[in-house]
């Protein structure tokens, strides 16, 4: 499926709630919480020129997240963000001054932590950011996960020091339940999809995630002229297309969300022209973004500045998967998980169908930009798509580039 974005709210501004949240002046911040953690490095942005040569372009840049802060996703950009602003801001409050990231390990503010525990729902990636950042804080972490999470996704989670509660159903269901539980036991919810009366943790959680788009336009030549970003409840695609939009203004590229055919909540709430909970079909393979109905401070992003929406078919992930693993012999190969290469995919089915491919403007000066937003998170997974260890992968890189 494919929809360009004819919702009422289009090229409209952003929210300015939304605009303070994801602006420039808030990225920066994001950056100075982000010197002070440790394994804190840019991830790379990696260009595969024979990639953009065979379908017709001129450039792709791939923000590989897989190497982030040794979580393997770009989620650990986000959680534990959140979890240390939640902090800081309780401690200024019981303390009665201001309280700064240069003082989290302070005695006084560890004393406030540890009372404090941070609750979320999720599909692995975003569950490990919130233990992480739990974890360096000195609070508790309790981790929902519903009954599609692996076991191994479940491990890495627990390996911080969390409380892992199983919930029957669905990934909605699990956000459910942990809203129900926290709120009964007085934990602080955590999570990366809002919902009416609860948008700022999600916000915050949004704005973690815009330390990448700045780390990647540093070191473009130009600015991308297309950006494809997967979503799952839509914080990552809103952060970078909300973040590029105040940063480039007229210059911003033409960004398209794409979705799991499966669950594609996203793109049916862009068909339906406002915010819509979808049926739960069968599974998908993309896990990390099998999400039934959107964040509603996401959608209110990405229904004024995303130009498009598409879908992704099973197949396409796992031959995006492949293909990043086993790459032309000009481009480096790149570990991506199940859902991690879905924009690229995305990619790839708009330039083999010419009405997309006109649609989206595609042409040989286009410079396309898309997120690596998960390694081998799942490695057992991982190496039975793709049929190598990311392990192997990886060393096949270091040997290619040596050469």
């Amino acid at each position: 499926m494919f929809l360009l974005n004819t919702t009422p709210d289009y090229r409209m501004p952003l929210h300015p709630r939304d605009a303070e949240t994801l602006g420039v002046t808030a990225a920066e911040e994001v950056e100075r919480h982000l010197s002070f953690r440790d394994k804190h490095a840019p991830t790379p942005l990696l260009a595969l020129p024979g990639l953009a040569a065979e379908i017709g372009v001129a450039a792709i840049h791939v923000k590989d997240e897989g190497q982030r802060l040794g979580l393997g996703s770009f989620k650990a950009l986000g959680g534990a963000y959140a979890v240390i602003r939640l902090v800081l801001e309780q401690a200024e409050k019981e303390l009665g001054r201001p309280v700064d990231i240069a003082d989290l390990h302070s005695p006084e503010v560890l004393a406030v932590a540890r009372t404090m525990t941070m609750a979320c729902a999720t599909d692995g990636n975003h569950g490990r950011s919130v233990a992480q950042g739990a974890q360096l804080v000195g609070a508790r972490a309790a981790i929902f996960v519903h009954s599609g999470v692996s076991d191994e996704r479940v491990a890495a989670i627990a390996r911080f020091g969390a409380d892992m509660i199983r919930v029957d159903g669905t990934y909605d269901d699990s956000v459910r339940e942990a809203a129900r539980t926290a709120d009964y036991n007085g934990w602080t919810i955590v999570s990366d999809t809002s919902w009416p009366g609860y948008e700022r943790i999600p916000g915050l959680v949004m704005q973690g995630y815009t330390a990448l788009v700045r780390e990647a336009l540093r070191k473009m030549p130009e600015p991308p002229t297309h950006v494809f970003i997967q979503s799952g409840v839509g914080g990552i695609a809103a952060a970078v297309a909300g973040y590029l939009a105040m940063e480039l203004g007229d210059r911003r590229p033409l960004f398209t969300v794409v979705d799991p055919a499966r669950a594609g909540c996203i793109v049916e709430s862009a068909r339906a022209g406002h915010r819509v909970t979808i049926a739960h079909g069968e599974p998908t393979v993309m896990a990390m973004l099998e999400c039934y109905e959107p964040s509603l401070v996401a959608w209110r992003v990405l229904s004024r500045v995303a130009d498009a929406f598409m879908t992704v078919d099973e197949e396409d992930a796992i031959a995006i998967m492949k293909q990043l693993a086993h790459p032309l012999a000009s481009d480096p190969a790149i570990v991506a998980g199940e859902s991690g290469g879905v924009g690229l995919a995305g990619l790839m089915k708009a330039v083999a169908d010419p009405a997309i491919k006109t649609a989206l403007r595609i042409d040989a000066k286009a410079r396309i930009f898309v997120v690596n937003t998960e390694g081998a998170t799942d490695p057992g997974k991982y190496q039975q798509i793709v049929g190598l260890s990311s392990a192997a992968v990886a060393a096949e890189n270091e040997a290619g580039a040596e050469a």
